[in-house]
């Protein structure tokens, strides 16, 4: 390690208890998305800490927004500190987490801490990276108050269900984008020696096929769409799945299974709701919907992802006697990935080998996160996910995040931190 390497890592391992006391903070404000619980709460309480460090502290509400209203706003916070003219460093971090689920062995919102691991939803995704953010530059403004051009950190809303109300709304309006930032750092959890280039691509479609209602003791009399529905889902099993088992990308995508193209049956609903006390109506169902989730590769072209459902849907049509469908887009992102060469890239890796004494190794991510909207809107492709954490433990019961991950995270971020301001890649 360079001097400057020594003094910020040595800074930051003073702040062990500070690091530890400030995860359990915000893993202990439940920001739970959906609805979009307490964002407000969650948001002040990051500007109010950075504000009494001596940043320039904005809160956006993304009004407009899926999801936000006046029980549930889509709050933002944006913290900044400049004391010279240079390039920006942003790292942003998402302050929702998803629902708590079944099977926990912990109070999820608790944050206790056990030997080196803290628990609770949130703790690994991505509360715990949040956290190490903040300890990693204000570590390093202890040591260098005076660094050329400007840090930022923010808290964003809504990541967990698409990032509109959060990174995607502060890029339109040109706070996350070219020219005001220059490189991204988002700490999310993707192992501590893992620098994430990118993500693949993801489409969300709602496929409803159609019936005709009758009383269920004569089914003859009317057309189930269930039964339609079935088709459907033969025709994928035996058609679109073993074709998207042959398409695999050079990305370098983790984990393995992952290197291919997928598609996930996110749900499926035929006939009456069952949503009341009591039993349902006997009636033949005049509609079923299906939601799936295809994640797509570097290599496809999102017209042919559609393509190949609308095909087979057709087919069906063409050859089912009386079947009928729609076809609702619901969400779509198209894969990115940084390029290895670029500045973030090379600084946080070279900040990876200095801490932990081996080379990092470049990743793409299954799931898409918001350097999406930083790519495709801020214009801005010098955009990486780094931070402490394991990805498998995202989204889990018992999920944690250990305390020695968090400080070498730190440490890593707030070398390449030096590096970026100081422009030392081209010195």
């Amino acid at each position: 390690m360079n001097n400057v390497s020594e003094q910020l890592s040595a800074r930051i391992d003073t702040k062990r208890e500070e690091l530890i006391s400030l995860t359990q903070d915000l893993i202990r404000i439940p920001t739970l998305n959906p609805p979009g619980d307490f964002y407000d709460d969650c948001a002040h309480y990051l500007g109010d800490r950075l504000a009494k460090r001596h940043f320039e502290v904005s809160y956006f509400r993304a009004e407009g927004t899926p999801g936000d209203s006046d029980r549930y706003p889509r709050v933002n916070v944006v913290a900044r500190h400049q004391a010279n003219p240079g390039p920006c460093v942003h790292f942003n971090s998402h302050i929702d987490v998803v629902t708590v689920g079944a099977n926990w062995t912990k109070d999820p919102f608790a944050a206790e801490l056990v030997g080196d691991r803290i628990f609770g939803r949130g703790a690994c995704d991505m509360k715990g990276g949040l956290a190490a953010s903040v300890i990693a530059v204000e570590a390093y403004l202890e040591l260098f108050p005076d660094h050329p051009g400007a840090i930022e950190i923010s808290g964003t809303a809504d990541e967990e269900t698409g990032g509109y109300g959060g990174v995607a709304y502060l890029a339109e309006k040109g706070i996350m984008a070219k020219p005001r930032i220059d490189h991204v750092i988002i700490p999310e959890p993707l192992d501590k020696d893992r620098v994430c280039l990118g993500h693949r691509g993801v489409w969300w479609a709602e496929i409803e096929t159609k019936g005709r209602i009758a009383h269920g003791s004569m089914p003859f009399d009317g057309d189930s769409a269930i039964h339609h529905m079935t088709a459907v889902l033969n025709k994928l099993e035996q058609e679109l799945y073993p074709l998207l088992a042959t398409k695999r990308t050079q990305m370098p995508v983790v984990p393995d299974g992952a290197k291919q193209s997928t598609l996930n049956i996110n749900s499926l609903h035929g006939g009456e709701s069952e949503s009341f006390e009591g039993l349902p109506a006997p009636l033949v169902a005049d509609s079923c919907r299906m939601i799936i989730d295809r994640r797509f590769l570097m290599e496809e072209a999102l017209s042919t992802v559609k393509s190949e459902v609308i095909e087979l849907l057709e087919s069906l049509k063409l050859h089912r006697k009386d079947f009928d469908y729609n076809l609702r887009d619901l969400f779509e992102v198209i894969p990115s990935m940084t390029d290895e060469s670029a500045p973030v890239v090379q600084c946080v890796s070279s900040a990876i080998e200095e801490v932990l004494n081996k080379p990092a190794t470049m990743v793409v991510s299954p799931g898409t996160y918001d350097q999406k909207h930083i790519d495709r809107i801020g214009k801005l492709s010098d955009c990486i996910a780094y931070g402490p954490g394991i990805l498998t433990l995202a989204h889990q019961p018992d999920e944690y995040v250990e305390v020695q991950d968090m400080l070498d995270s730190a440490k890593v971020m707030a070398i390449a931190l030096h590096s970026l301001l100081h422009n030392l890649l081209n010195k």
